[in-house]
């Protein structure tokens, strides 16, 4: 088990956010804009499903997408074969995304203000409403791109993300797909960042 710097802590934490806006994905949904007491709500941004079949069944409260599935929310989209969602009798919620054999559930946000692309894959990605858990199982590779170029990359065969604290972890194994198994870490120092930013927004201005 790896801990890692806050410095790829954004990654983990869109990747949270995807599996958790599906889950509570509604429209209707409010948020406050900074988080503080007395600020006016502003509208969560819509979520769109998109799959080959749905089977919704109201009694266990369950929810299964079937088929080609893309889930939008605003900048952020994911893509599996399966995607269901849950919630408990004492309403947390929990989701699980898959794929078939040989393919990846691929989670995407672009964040056109800081020029940056983060893109996550693994063979499925669960999260857990009651322990405010997010993990990318099986060949997880979370990367971060600005202005194009790969900046940093987390592989392990879980990347886990815990939204209550803020920390998150990648743990070897054999699925991890790095040699021996080992947790793979690439960060770049936050001069090299902030440079990169500030050139792709120079050109893009002069553009």
């Amino acid at each position: 088990m790896t801990l890692f710097s806050p410095s790829i802590s954004r990654l983990a934490l869109t990747l949270s956010l995807c599996v958790l806006s599906t889950l509570t994905g509604a429209a209707t949904l409010k948020e406050s804009a900074s988080g503080k007491p007395g600020d006016p709500p502003k509208e969560a941004p819509s979520t769109l499903i998109v799959s080959d079949t749905l089977h919704y069944d109201d009694t266990k409260s369950e929810s299964t997408f079937t088929g080609n599935v893309v889930m939008t929310r605003g900048l952020l989209t994911l893509n599996s074969d399966v995607l269901q969602m849950h919630e408990d009798k004492d309403g947390f919620q929990f989701g699980t995304a898959t794929v078939d054999k040989g393919k990846r559930v691929f989670i995407r946000q672009d964040r056109p203000d800081t020029f940056e692309v983060l893109e996550g894959i693994g063979d499925r990605a669960e999260y857990d409403g009651k322990e405010e858990i997010f993990d990318l199982i099986g060949h997880a590779i979370v990367t971060r791109y600005i202005c194009g170029d790969r900046f940093d990359t987390i592989n392990g065969q879980k990347v886990r993300y815990h939204q209550k604290t803020d920390v998150y972890e990648a743990f070897a194994g054999p699925e991890a797909g790095t040699s021996g198994g080992r947790v793979r870490s690439v960060a770049q120092p936050r001069s090299k960042v902030d440079a990169a930013i500030a050139a792709c927004k120079a050109k893009k201005t002069a553009n």
